[in-house]
C-alpha cells in the first residue's frame, strides 16, 4: 500500500521518457541510495543483523539432516572455500532438468536429492539462514551470471517481464528503475533495483527476506498479479537482474530500508 502511494505521488504529472538501459559507469548499489547510519549497519557485521541468519546457517552447514544422514558440509567441506564465488554465478540452469534456478532452489535440490530431507520452504528461516551463509562466503566478488546457450530463453523472459507494464498502476520494473532512479519518492530515493544485497535484512519488514520477496513486495504495490515465490517468471527476472548489475559486487547479507 505504501509504495502504491508514493508512486502515485511521483507520478503525477510525469510521462516517462523512453530512456536506455544503465551504463556500467553508472551502476551503482541500492547500498549507496540509502542514509549513512543505513551504510554503516551493513558494513559493520556486528552491527548488521543479517549476520544472525549467517550464524544460523553456518550451524545448518553443519548439521546432519535427513535419511542420508549428511550436513552440507560432508559434501562441499570448507565453505570459504567451496562456495567462493558461487552465489556470484547465480541464477543457472539447472544440469537436469534445464530449469533456471536460483540459490534457494539448489539448496533445495541438495536436500531432497543429496541428504534425502524435505525441502524447506521459501522464506523459512532455515532456507533463509543457509541461503544467507553461502551466498556470504561469495561477499565482495562482481556478479557474472551466463546467458549464453540454454540459459538465454530464461534471460529473455525476464528481460520481457522487467520492460513489461504491470497491475493497475500499469508501471514496468523499468519505469522506476531505470528512467527515475535518483529522484525523490517523498521521503525515498530509488535506487536501481539491483539484486547484490539479497538475502538482504529489510528494516520495513524487521528481518531477513529473498529477492524474490521483495519483488514480489514491488508487485503487490503496483497492484500487478502476484507471483508464487517459486514462480519460474520469478526465477528469469532474477536472472535478468543479475545480468543488469554485471560486476557490481555481493553484500549478502545487505542492509536495506
Amino acid at each position: 500500500m505504501r509504495i502504491g502511494i508514493l508512486l502515485l505521488a511521483l507520478l503525477a504529472g510525469n510521462t516517462f521518457a523512453q530512456t536506455p538501459a544503465i551504463p556500467a559507469s553508472e551502476l551503482r548499489s541500492g547500498v549507496s541510495f540509502g542514509s549513512a547510519e543505513l551504510r554503516a549497519m551493513q558494513s559493520d557485521d556486528f552491527a548488521n543483523p543479517g549476520m544472525l541468519w549467517v550464524e544460523r546457517g553456518q550451524k545448518l552447514w553443519q548439521t546432519p539432516v535427513g535419511s542420508a544422514g549428511r550436513a552440507c558440509a560432508s559434501c562441499h567441506s570448507d565453505a570459504s572455500l567451496a562456495l567462493k564465488g558461487v552465489a556470484a554465478r547465480y541464477p543457472v540452469v539447472n544440469a537436469s532438468d534445464r530449469r533456471v534456478i536460483d540459490l534457494e532452489a539448489r539448496i533445495n535440490a541438495c536436500r531432497t536429492s543429496q541428504q534425502k530431507a524435505p525441502a524447506l520452504a521459501a522464506e523459512s528461516e532455515d532456507l533463509l539462514a543457509l541461503t544467507a551463509f553461502v551466498a556470504h562466503q561469495s561477499r565482495g566478488m562482481p556478479l557474472a551470471v551466463s546467458i549464453s546457450d540454454s540459459a538465454r530463453a530464461f534471460f529473455d523472459q525476464g528481460r520481457d517481464f522487467y520492460y513489461a507494464r504491470h497491475g493497475q498502476m500499469d508501471l514496468s520494473c523499468a519505469d522506476c528503475h531505470e528512467h527515475n532512479w535518483g529522484r525523490k519518492l517523498l521521503a525515498e530515493t530509488i535506487s536501481q533495483g539491483h539484486p547484490n544485497a539479497y538475502p538482504a535484512y529489510r528494516l520495513e519488514w524487521q528481518s531477513l527476506g529473498s529477492l524474490a520477496r521483495r519483488i514480489r513486495a514491488c508487485l503487490f504495490g503496483i497492484r500487478a498479479q502476484m507471483l508464487a515465490s517459486d514462480d519460474p517468471q520469478l526465477t528469469a527476472l532474477e536472472l535478468f537482474l543479475a545480468w543488469r548489475a554485471d560486476g557490481l559486487p555481493v553484500e549478502a547479507p545487505g542492509v536495506r530500508r
